[in-house]
């Protein structure tokens, strides 16, 4: 009797058997204390160093996270001998510039997600890493995680079938009386790439790819994209992504094949830490479901991807090569230019 479909296992390995390394952190905003705290918690590397642009902030992260040395600028930073490599944590807007500085003072960058604000700056920040030697990687989180090694050897295995219909959505109501970023321009605000980044990168994860991308958008009065809708195709599926500032939605996202179908769901978002994986039959039966062990520090992955890769010489991580940041900036630039959306100085 054949067995029943089953989800494949996991292979990320274990993020405290990757070899440490010393981080500075450039942006102590939010993101940047979660980061630190998976790396502390969950890794065998340490921050020892942050930089902003406010003395008074940087020392007030490195007293909370117990780093040695905090910088009172970026250049001071990047400077610093003791850091291994630099993790960018500024404003989408800053990217570009932050990662730019980091690589020409001869250290490795994890830069956030979204990698930049568009194609043509994240080309030349992996051109100039190309040039110097240099490890660059994009922080997309979600895509270092075991539920996405999950989904992309299921996908690969064939135990979906042919894959008709890839869904993601992610809308949180963070405006317009959410963080004040995220209404202006010149920070690169508005829902794409602060949200909508993430089901774009899950399609692109399970496809390899998107193409003919259509899209649809509510920009706010600042002219920023406060909703939007992309239909595109890849490797002859469908895929509907959404994504909103201005609404709370379920945040799951689905891969629909000829014999059966993925779910990813909370509790939390489809791309969290915590997010559990069923293989879900044509009938509704559940085949299979995949939880993770230790839902929590999800951050822990991704710094420890780039310890391996480093210590392996690598320019790029294996999770998210530069191509699949290339691919997903090139759909999010055709978004903006359908939806209408400009930052200063395009």
């Amino acid at each position: 009797m054949p067995a029943s479909p089953a989800l494949a296992d996991p292979t990320v390995p274990d993020p405290m058997d990757a070899p440490p390394v010393r981080w500075g952190v450039l942006g102590p905003g939010g993101i940047a204390h979660t980061f630190a705290a998976a790396v502390r918690e969950g890794t065998r590397s340490s921050v020892v160093a942050v930089g902003s642009r406010s003395a008074e902030r940087a020392a007030d992260f490195a007293r909370r996270h117990d780093v040695a040395s905090a910088h009172g600028s970026y250049e001071d930073l990047v400077a610093d001998p003791a850091v291994d490599a630099v993790y960018v944590a500024s404003p989408h807007s800053e990217h570009h510039e932050h990662a730019l500085l980091a690589l020409r003072a001869g250290k490795p960058v994890l830069v956030e997600k979204a990698f930049t604000r568009s194609l043509a700056e994240t080309d030349e920040v992996l051109d100039t890493a190309r040039a110097s030697g240099l490890l660059a990687a994009e922080a997309m989180w979600s895509r270092y995680s075991p539920q996405y090694d999950v989904v992309r050897r299921t996908v690969e295995a064939g135990t979906l079938g042919d894959v008709v219909l890839v869904e993601a959505d992610h809308g949180q109501r963070l405006w317009p009386d959410g963080p004040q970023r995220l209404s202006d321009p010149a920070l690169a605000g508005g829902s794409l790439l602060d949200l909508g980044v993430y089901p774009i990168a899950f399609a692109d994860h399970v496809l390899g790819g998107l193409d003919d991308v259509a899209a649809r958008g509510t920009l706010s009065p600042e002219g920023v994209d406060v909703t939007v809708g992309v239909t595109a195709r890849g490797g002859g599926a469908l895929a509907r992504m959404t994504s909103t500032m201005a609404a709370t939605t379920p945040c799951r996202a689905l891969v629909a094949g000829s014999a059966a179908r993925l779910e990813l769901s909370g509790p939390g978002f489809f791309y969290g830490a915590a997010t559990t994986v069923r293989l879900v039959a044509p009938d509704g039966t559940d085949l299979d479901t995949w939880t993770p062990d230790l839902p929590e520090h999800g951050f822990r992955f991704q710094a420890a991807e780039v310890a391996r890769a480093l210590a392996e010489g690598r320019t790029e991580p294996w999770s998210v090569p530069w191509e699949a940041t290339r691919r997903v900036m090139a759909v999010m630039d055709e978004v903006r230019r359908q939806v209408g959306v400009v930052y200063p100085g395009e």
